[in-house]
């Protein structure tokens, strides 16, 4: 494919995405196929001879297509959404134009410089205090990881590097493995399992602090569990909050947490992943009350701020923390401009060494949308959640399990949890919607995440009445079978 076909072909592919997501509510939000459907309608193996645009193109509807969820429907109502936007696209097809892979100042000056730049612009969004923005001298700054876990894995990292020094320069008979096995960190009950995961591959003990009965952390449940770990010879040194958990979206109480992490010396690490994007609106802003006690903050961009994935911004207090556990200077990553204190170079604040011009989807969207319509996405949101939730409520069948403050409402029927995995089971089988569900203490719960970009009123109505009506005829059958049994 010359530059020539490559301009026909482009544009062909551009029309094609945008009829895709023009009429995505078309297509069924859940796949038809079984595990292993793909492997018999592609070759055993890599053709020898060139193939032809046309062929390939085909394949999409033939072969990919029949095998996607559609997280972009507006009958997509699970998990989170994935962000999306016609000028995130645009940039990503520029990011992979450019191709870069920036893992320094000097491998690409304006990949780095922008996501500086970008990431004090997001954080002045969302209000961070002024430690955690770049600036032109800060001791903080932002950068992009791929996702929430990966921030989360950084943190961690970063807190445990730091603990053993401090523990080494206090008690140098200590060795390094006694100090890790020592080692403990902590996070919700609620908290995602990215955390467990990041505790896992950081080779240290991990506990979960008990929520309370709105499924919150609070100061209390915290102090407690340090004191006793204290007590049994062990090192608390990392604190993961989450603000707007994966289960129900509640939010662990920051003002009280804070002040303890600071005062026994913990990395606080706040995940607010889904969350985060909200508080770009003052009157969400509240929920990050707290936040001037953290080490490290993260959100997804790609979650709900219409910046298509990967893109997940993380801040440091202190930079210097990420550089001191992951710098390594090879003389072939060395460049003349490193000491001279104006470079970032971003190798040294994530796992990987190559990263991509990820910024670039940010500046788009933040200018082409304005901070105006970032909130107004994610106010129609909220608005529709609560539609959903008013319905809910106007069913006496139905049960709402945790307070709706964002976009997700947790609901189900009242009654038995195979009840309500029935109703679960009818609604995706129906596959009209799509839905997951969660477990909250011993109580199995539907979740209905507002997700699309393109979602309406309409769609909300319409899956109320299609669950409100899988109910009724579940209903009827499932008293005659259980009184049969």
């Amino acid at each position: 494919m010359d530059a020539a076909e490559f301009r026909k072909r482009g544009k062909e592919m551009v029309d094609y995405v945008a009829d895709y997501l023009e009429k995505i509510e078309k297509r069924q939000v859940f796949p038809d196929v079984e595990p292993g459907y793909l492997r018999p309608l592609v070759a055993d193996c890599a053709p020898q001879d060139p193939e032809s645009f046309e062929d390939v193109f085909k394949d999409i509807e033939k072969i990919i297509m029949p095998g996607v969820t559609h997280w972009h429907s507006p009958y997509f109502f699970a998990y989170f959404p994935a962000a999306s936007s016609f000028p995130a696209l645009l940039a990503d097809m520029l990011c992979g134009g450019i191709g870069c892979v920036g893992f320094s100042w000097a491998a690409s000056p304006a990949c780095t410089e922008l996501e500086t730049v970008m990431l004090d612009w997001l954080g002045k969004m969302v209000n961070l205090p002024e430690e955690f923005l770049a600036g032109k001298d800060g001791q903080g700054g932002g950068v992009i990881q791929g996702s929430a876990s990966e921030a989360t894995l950084i943190a961690l990292l970063a807190a445990r590097t730091k603990t053993i020094r401090q523990v080494q320069s206090e008690k140098p008979e200590l060795t390094e493995a006694e100090i890790m096995g020592r080692l403990v960190a902590y996070a919700s009950d609620q908290a995602h399992s990215s955390v467990e995961r990041a505790a896992l591959i950081g080779a240290v003990k991990i506990k979960n602090v008990p929520s309370d009965d709105t499924f919150t952390v609070c100061g209390s449940a915290l102090k407690k569990v340090l004191d006793e770990d204290k007590a049994a010879g062990l090192i608390p040194f990392f604190f993961c909050a989450t603000l707007g958990t994966t289960s129900c979206c509640s939010f662990d109480k920051l003002l009280e947490l804070g002040p303890i992490c600071n005062k026994e010396n913990i990395w606080m690490h706040i995940d607010a992943a889904y969350a985060g994007s909200a508080f770009i609106c003052p009157e969400f802003r509240h929920l990050l009350n707290g936040v001037e006690f953290a080490d490290s903050f993260n959100f997804n961009p790609h979650k709900w701020l219409l910046v298509n994935f990967d893109c997940s911004a993380m801040w440091v207090k202190k930079r210097s923390d990420l550089i001191g556990a992951f710098k390594l200077e090879p003389l072939y990553l060395q460049h003349h401009h490193q000491e001279s204190g104006l470079v970032t170079d971003y190798r040294h604040w994530q796992i990987p060494l190559g990263r991509r011009f990820r910024s670039l989807k940010l500046w788009f969207v933040l200018r082409m949308y304005g901070v105006k319509g970032l909130q107004e996405h994610i106010r129609k949101h909220i608005r529709l959640s609560h539609q959903f939730e008013d319905l809910v409520l106007q069913d006496e069948r139905f049960e709402i399990c945790a307070e709706v403050v964002l976009g997700l409402v947790c609901f189900r029927l009242k009654g038995s949890n195979e009840l309500n995995e029935a109703l679960l089971k009818s609604i995706n089988d129906a596959k009209k919607i799509h839905l997951v569900p969660c477990h909250l203490r011993e109580k199995f719960v539907l979740r209905f995440a507002i997700c699309s970009r393109t979602v309406e009123s309409t769609h909300i109505k319409f899956a109320w009445q299609h669950i409100s009506q899988l109910a009724t005829d579940l209903l009827k059958t499932w008293g005659q079978n259980h009184h049969q049994q």
